[in-house]
């Protein structure tokens, strides 16, 4: 079966000459054969705006970072977005010792929505001990475009289709608890567990109206796999395997990341079934450069696949809901969903200022996702997307940037404001 990407010529060629065009703007910028740092030491943002006479004046932490940044934005799913996010990055005395971050964030958006997420990557006891969490309680709200990456028609030109025309508005309450603890066995590699709850609930599906027979993909999938539409659950256990390599999870200039976890589902009561669930994860950094490791080319892919059973609608793959919600950039979180889904996204990071304030990236990515319902297989269609962001540094012992990204997807684009890199 020969596999459709679905990316118009146009597209393509406002896609390169973007790329191109910064890319031949920046990248010879920091390639000096001399080390940079001494010829401009490193800055970031607040020494920038401090008085060299200051009596009071900020220290930099040497194995920690705290920092509370205004959250504001526009993204599809949520409209305009605001809010506080705080990090705390941290590490142990030892020099062998790796950062540790946690997060902890409350939005409020146009669509009325509460996002309350707290996310957490801890190496402890001297990096004897991996953590991972991703804790979330949501008041959501968000449209439903059905299953597989097939759904932008391909008979159509790109102008003439609209999300809209397609869109399955909902609301719904959600709670996510996914906690896993590893144990080093070798330098770098961890095995453990996990526990892994979700639940939703006061599920409203805007648009279905049984009586006049007006029925949704959710209300149809619910059905015919025996789930309830107004709320169902996901708990279960997961076995986890991590090898982590890299010099800084905050910031990555070199090194490697993989995880894989398999989630076992038991049935516990009429709103859960039994199933099996594989994620995988891989993200690679490359240097560019010998004397400004600013220049570093990085690839991240996942892939999230249902090997066994069911599970309900909303808890299928589907783009954006990644631990960090980074994925899919130029798209609306959920756009993209299915039984199996695969992601992939390369970007070339870059300095822009000679003292490494200032770093900009470029970035491309895709998605594709199965629907068996349709025979549509992963990697039958592809959607794809670019752009471009720009870093501000804050902190330089954990190497802690403010990054604004801008996507362009098919018919979509999309405008993101965080702390800390996308992977």
């Amino acid at each position: 079966m020969k596999t459709k990407v679905i990316l118009s010529t146009k597209y393509l060629f406002k896609a390169f000459l973007l790329l191109f065009f910064v890319f031949m703007q920046f990248s010879v910028i920091g390639q000096s054969k001399k080390d940079s740092t001494k010829v401009c030491p490193i800055k970031s943002l607040p020494e920038i705006f401090k008085k060299k006479d200051s009596v009071l004046v900020i220290k930099p932490m040497k194995n920690s970072f705290f920092l509370i940044i205004p959250i504001i934005g526009v993204q599809p799913a949520n409209g305009f977005m605001y809010g506080t996010v705080a990090q705390f990055t941290f590490k142990g005395k030892s020099i062998i010792d790796k950062f540790s971050s946690v997060n902890l964030g409350a939005t409020f958006t146009t669509k009325n929505q509460l996002l309350v997420n707290l996310k957490n990557n801890l190496i402890l006891n001297d990096n004897k001990i991996y953590l991972s969490g991703d804790w979330r309680y949501y008041v959501f709200s968000q449209g439903n475009f059905g299953l597989g990456t097939d759904i932008i028609p391909n008979n159509r030109k790109d102008t003439d289709f609209q999300f809209e025309s397609i869109e399955e508005p909902m609301k719904y309450n959600y709670f996510k608890f996914h906690q896993t603890v590893s144990f080093q066995v070798i330098k770098n590699l961890y095995f453990g567990a996990g526990l892994h709850v979700d639940g939703y609930t006061n599920i409203v599906d805007q648009k279905l109206d049984v009586a006049n027979n007006q029925l949704t993909n959710h209300y149809n999938y619910s059905k015919k796999y025996g789930f309830t539409d107004a709320e169902y659950y996901v708990n279960g256990l997961s076995m986890n395997m991590v090898f982590d390599s890299r010099d800084n999870q905050v910031n990555t200039n070199s090194g490697w990341f993989a995880n894989i976890n398999y989630r076992i589902n038991p049935q516990v009561g009429r709103n859960q079934q039994s199933s099996q669930v594989l994620y995988s994860e891989y993200r690679y950094f490359l240097p560019l450069s010998k004397t400004n490791f600013q220049h570093v080319l990085a690839f991240w892919t996942y892939g999230q696949f249902l090997i066994n059973g069911n599970v309900p609608y909303l808890n299928l793959p589907s783009i954006g809901w990644d631990q960090r919600s980074r994925g899919g950039k130029g798209y609306t979180q959920g756009l993209f969903r299915g039984f199996n889904l695969v992601y992939f996204e390369t970007e070339y990071r870059f300095p822009i200022s000679c003292n490494k304030l200032l770093s900009g990236t470029l970035f491309s990515n895709f998605t594709t996702a199965s629907n068996k319902e349709n025979n549509i297989k992963l990697f039958q269609y592809i959607q794809p997307s670019v752009g471009l962001g720009l870093r501000i540094l804050i902190d330089k012992p954990t190497r802690t940037n403010i990054i604004a990204n801008y996507g362009w997807g098919r018919n979509s684009e999309a405008f993101y404001l965080n702390a800390g890199e996308t992977f």
